[in-house]
């Protein structure tokens, strides 16, 4: 029978080695698995984390493994190119960094102690998915390595990094049919199969027996017990058994849920014949100190905090995650939107790459009954429109997708700027957009009209909107605007944007950006360098931002009131203005003892003004939940409260700005006015989509079309602002190439001076 051996102790580690060695190292580091070596510099800001190959080396003895006739080494992930040597012979090589893979080494077992080294590259190249995007590419073997000892018939474990079982439930009223078919290497005609399935109380309720040349099966399954997302995650297994005579020579099993779905331009998503607002998430698998070498109790925790929320569905941005998450999603009961990393820039060179990640994605997780689309690719066009090839890969890749799934949907998340008629968003089942009104310029009210807009155009084509948020530190403030990184503003951004797409039925997901705080190097802004901080939560997940509480109270059942601004106690304002989340219906709010009044709200938004003399302690009392707060009243507003720009690229108050002449402190929308001004902006911005697009082949007027759409979005922004977020992005300026602009723009006189 099968045996997984954990394959994760004491392996020699080295970003310094030259070569594969020929011998075990003694002077390399130990480190056990999973590990990546961008844990510290590639989440400390300054888009210089190692990207390269580094050497990971281990010793397999044949006297301890587990007797069997074939032996494989199965890898949970390895980021991004890996190559595979036994005793100095090169058995494989895999590309793509989200993936399971497997290397056969049977035959290169040749002596007692067989040194294994991988090889192991998250290097620049213009073949391999992701290059372009706004995370840390952690390179490592950070997740499990197993070796899997099996006989010489077995089920599959060549196709794909695929299980060998492939599970299709279809519901028809209050029955259903699932077929079982499994993959076999080297079957002979007197062996058997016996086919199983176990209700979720344990019980067999059904039950095949056939030879080895019917490799499936179908079962009927009357009154089946429906997966019903979070109201009832109901799991079925299927289990098959291959023997010989009296021996057992391998068995595989998975779960699956039986439901039916779909998803309506006017309705939203629909699950098993109810509507169910998909409203939930984005996930990044990493973590502050660990990168993305995550283990079992991290994927729970993250879990855990999703379902506290109340989401109902998660969208796995951008690559595919650890299959243990996706174990998650199917027991608590998550709609998943699972993608590849196809993302930012299409490389012409990158097309075989996303065809394999794309099988090895759909193959691996074919089964898990918390799927309901794949992402064929992310802001593919944020350097231009599509291209002829682009739109090529997409159609290979949606035809590939309903060819070996044909009970899933596809989709694309569309970069904001990107043309409502660009042929490529035509080509998937349904689409979604990410969209930042309310922080990369634009208004937070123009969120819901342009969605409308869209659906007017296109009523047949389901829309979604799959990424929306702003970034929000330990900044604090009484008056909140776009771009000063506060978690009041946050605050007051999500408030407007549940207000707004959760009221839209006709969407069919929303997904915020992000449920946690990530390693992006790249970045340098908001006061801590080498993060995206649009999380809901912060980086180390000790921390749940104000912005979380208001999708509690939307989303989750749980009876809870929380006050915010918990972080924000000394304010200047003699009355302050306090804002209470809860689920309930009524909240009445005390200020040191004495009632402040009872309000209620429909939208579970309270918002209260607050006496602030002293020290005031606040205590938010809705039903049988209470929550404590503290205020107090300062004379002069508290320094650590207000960002200081610590790590940009460029200050405001290093900009020299001549009386009646643009300077960099000046918004795009005023410099624009002025033809020359207008011109200069169209040259920076095009030039930075150029760097953007790097070897992606977009042609220049391609990013000069993009600029000028990004520059309508983003005239509420100053020039220093978007140069800083560009160079946080790793696409911008230097300090040097910014002070020459202001010089050219403090040449320009002003409209109307």
């Amino acid at each position: 029978m099968r045996e997984m051996v954990s394959f994760h102790t004491k392996w020699a580690f080295s970003k310094e080695a030259a070569s594969v060695p020929q011998q075990m190292p003694k002077k390399w580091c130990w480190v056990n698995l999973p590990h990546t070596w961008n844990d510290i510099d590639g989440q400390d800001g300054g888009n210089d984390y190692y990207r390269g190959t580094a050497y990971y080396a281990n010793i397999i003895k044949k006297s301890e493994l587990p007797e069997a006739e074939v032996y494989y080494l199965e890898f949970g992930g390895a980021n991004a190119s890996a190559e595979v040597y036994i005793n100095g012979s090169k058995l494989a090589c895999h590309d793509g960094g989200y993936s399971t893979w497997r290397v056969n080494i049977t035959d290169a077992l040749t002596q007692e102690e067989n040194l294994v080294v991988v090889a192991v590259d998250n290097g620049v190249n213009d073949r391999v998915y992701p290059q372009n995007a706004d995370f840390t590419f952690y390179g490592g073997l950070y997740r499990d390595v197993k070796i899997i000892a099996v006989s010489a018939s077995h089920f599959d474990l060549d196709y794909y990094g695929g299980p060998g079982i492939l599970v299709t439930p279809e519901v028809t009223g209050a029955d259903a049919k699932v077929s079982v078919e499994v993959f076999l290497t080297n079957a002979k005609t007197d062996q058997r199969l016996t086919f199983r399935i176990w209700d979720g109380e344990g019980n067999i309720v059904g039950e095949k027996t056939a030879a080895v040349s019917e490799t499936q099966a179908v079962f009927d399954l009357p009154s089946v017990h429906l997966w019903n997302g979070r109201k009832d995650p109901y799991l079925y297994t299927a289990e098959v058994l291959l023997t010989e005579g009296d021996q057992k020579l391998d068995r595989v099993l998975t779960r699956f849920g039986c439901r039916t779905y779909e998803i309506d331009p006017e309705r939203g998503f629909i699950l098993n014949g109810e509507e169910y607002p998909l409203r939930g998430v984005s996930r990044h698998q990493d973590r502050w100190g660990v990168g993305n070498a995550l283990l079992p109790e991290h994927h729970r925790e993250d879990m855990d905090l999703i379902c506290e929320l109340g989401a109902t569905t998660i969208r796995l941005a951008h690559y595919q995650h650890d299959q243990y998450f996706y174990d998650l999603c199917d027991e608590r009961g998550m709609v998943v939107w699972a993608e590849i990393p196809y993302i930012s820039s299409h490389m012409p060179s990158g097309r075989e790459n996303t065809v394999s990640q794309m099988k090895e994605l759909v193959i691996q997780n074919y089964n898990h009954p918390s799927i309901v689309v794949w992402g064929l690719s992310n802001e593919i066009t944020m350097t231009g429109s599509s291209t002829p090839d682009l739109l090529e890969n997409h159609r290979i890749l949606n035809d590939l997708v309903h060819k070996l799934d044909g009970t899933r949907l596809t989709t694309v998340a569309v970069v904001s700027m990107c043309d409502i008629h660009d042929p490529y968003i035509q080509i998937p089942d349904v689409v979604s957009y990410n969209h930042y009104f309310g922080w990369y310029g634009g208004d937070v009210s123009m969120n819901g009209p342009w969605l409308d807009r869209f659906h007017k155009e296109f009523p047949k084509l389901p829309i979604g909107v799959s990424e929306y948020g702003c970034e929000a530190l330990n900044w604090h403030t009484s008056n909140p605007e776009q771009g000063d990184y506060t978690e009041e503003y946050q605050a007051y951004y999500h408030e407007e944007l549940i207000k707004q797409l959760f009221t839209r039925k006709y969407l069919w997901a929303t997904h915020v950006w992000n449920m946690f705080d990530f390693g992006a190097d790249a970045r340098n802004e908001g006061g801590e360098n080498g993060q995206n901080h649009k999380g809901l939560v912060t980086f180390d997940r000790k921390y749940k931002k104000d912005a979380f509480y208001a999708y509690k109270a939307w989303l989750s059942d749980e009876p809870f009131v929380h006050i915010c601004g918990k972080r924000y106690v000394d304010r200047v304002e003699p009355v302050t203005k306090v804002t209470v989340y809860s689920n309930q219906p009524m909240v009445e709010l005390f200020a040191n003892g004495k009632s402040l009044g009872a309000k209620e709200s429909a939208e579970h938004f309270f918002y209260f003004d607050v006496p602030n003399e002293g020290e005031t302690e606040l205590a938010a009392v809705a039903g049988e939940c209470r929550d404590e707060s503290l205020i107090r009243k300062t004379e002069t507003f508290h320094e650590a409260y207000r960002l200081r720009e610590k790590g940009a690229v460029l200050n405001w108050f290093d900009i020299t700005a001549p009386e009646g002449y643009y300077s960099l402190n000046d918004k795009l929308s005023e410099i624009v006015k002025s033809a020359e001004g207008r011109t200069l902006v169209q040259e920076i911005m095009g030039g930075v989509m150029g760097r953007m697009a790097g070897g992606s082949g977009d042609k220049p007027e391609a990013s000069l079309q993009n600029a000028e759409k990004m520059m309508e979005m983003m005239g509420s922004f100053t020039a220093i602002r978007l140069m800083n977020l560009m160079g946080a992005t790793g696409s911008g300026l230097t300090k040097e190439e910014m002070l020459a602009v202001n010089e050219r723009l403090n040449r320009i006189k002003k409209c109307g001076s």
